[in-house]
């Protein structure tokens, strides 16, 4: 991180969701739940519609989807749901949308009076929510102890010292991250403080944990995770992995907002380290625009920032990140030749599902190649999600009612050889 040159700019726009597949109707009476629906269900929606998962209702049995058969037929013709919230087309990994074929199916057979059909009441699924999407970590921190948010106040970042007794520089190739408590753990930040600054911070208050305190920053480097609801946990490629030096600290930065009522929370992580040999070093870099002064009453508040490599490098996921009034954002690179490559590009953000977008084909960035990111903002009244009524000046912050403007690149150097 660091190797880039970052500065603001104002452009961008964004381009409508596309699907022009056309829905073939089946003949009247054939679509039942146990023929043609449980298994949408299987691979699109239960694996956050259940228990102890953040959907709202579980969907994994025929009385659960029967019941809410039409409500699933608007959210699902609407694109609502699915949450896919990328304009892509096929680039990335587990890309979650529905075909007009299956958004057809799920509206003919509620139309039809969602039947049930020969077979079992339940959808098939993966490992339950407490357990490892991953499979059993090679280590697993935690702290000490639960942390309890009081019902009401300002959203709380809460910073979590794990120490580590690592003897030797060791390459992760995942974080899985799993919220103690759904309800109130926002987004978390997983880094490696080799510094000793924040374990000082923690002894000096005279606790196992601490609030964040102002200006602590992030490193330039170190960062192992960031995690918000909707990120799936995904190794890395063969041969790169994310440096945790030896005798480091792993920091857990956890940002709550507060149900009403108290609550408690011991989020857990779980590493996963390289088997192999790492030939790469993982880094993570932050497309930022801190300069953010969004009028009250502005509904298309554009602004950006952008960078310029200054050697060859490898994108492998991006992260787009903003709050309650963001509109959309679109990154891009134009290569030094003048071709433009859309890297991600979200045209109804969603402040409630934030992806980390893995390509299925790693994108070359060429050195010289200037990368930018277009944002917008709504910070008109007539924005539901608005949280101010009226309407007031926003800038950047870290409360949710704040806004932000980051766009996240994890990326390889391609001259860069890690060592072991």
């Amino acid at each position: 991180m660091g190797m880039f040159f970052i500065s603001g700019i104002k452009t961008g726009s964004a381009r409508p969701f596309r699907n022009n597949d056309a829905y073939t109707p089946a003949a009247k009476g054939e679509l039942t739940y146990t023929k043609s629906i449980a298994g949408i269900m299987a691979s699109h929606c239960v694996s956050c519609h259940r228990a102890g998962e953040i959907g709202p209702f579980p969907l994994d049995t025929f009385a659960d989807v029967k019941k809410r058969a039409k409500l699933i037929e608007q959210l699902t013709a609407s694109k609502q749901m699915p949450p896919w919230k990328a304009d892509s087309h096929g680039e990335f990994l587990d890309e979650n949308r529905l075909t007009q074929q299956e958004i057809g199916s799920i509206a003919q057979w509620a139309e039809e009076g969602a039947s049930h059909g020969p077979g079992a009441d339940s959808v098939p699924m993966a490992a339950a929510p407490d357990r490892w999407k991953l499979g059993a970590p090679d280590a697993v921190l935690m702290p000490a102890k639960p942390y309890t948010l009081a019902a009401e106040g300002r959203d709380e970042y809460h910073t979590y010292v794990l120490p580590s007794t690592f003897t030797e520089d060791r390459y992760v190739s995942a974080v899985e991250v799993h919220p103690g408590n759904r309800t109130v753990v926002h987004h978390t930040v997983i880094y490696a403080d080799t510094s000793g600054k924040v374990r000082k911070m923690v002894s000096a208050a005279g606790g196992m944990d601490i609030p964040r305190p102002a200006g602590l920053g992030l490193p330039k480097d170190g960062i192992l995770d960031i995690w918000a609801p909707g990120n799936e946990s995904r190794r890395l490629p063969d041969g790169v992995g994310l440096l945790l030096p030896k005798g480091a600290d792993i920091v857990m930065e956890v940002h709550y907002h507060r149900s009403g009522k108290p609550e408690t929370d011991q989020t857990k992580i779980g590493l996963y380290f390289c088997k192999g040999q790492v030939k790469q070093q993982m880094h993570l870099h932050a497309l930022t625009q801190f300069g953010l002064l969004i009028p009250p009453g502005e509904a298309h508040y554009k602004t950006g920032s952008e960078l310029t490599a200054p050697e060859d490098a490898t994108v492998l996921n991006i992260f787009p990140h903003m709050h309650l009034i963001g509109r959309s954002m679109k990154v891009t690179m134009t290569a030094p030749n003048g071709d433009v490559t859309t890297l991600i590009d979200v045209p109804a953000w969603d402040f409630n599902w934030q992806n980390t977008y893995w390509y299925k084909s790693p994108v070359h960035v060429p050195r010289g190649a200037v990368i930018k990111m277009a944002a917008e903002f709504d910070n008109s009244k007539e924005n539901p999600n608005n949280p101010n009524n009226p309407p007031k000046l926003v800038t950047w912050g870290e409360q949710t009612t704040n806004e932000m403007c980051i766009a996240f690149l994890g990326y390889t150097t391609d001259g860069e050889i890690a060592t072991d």
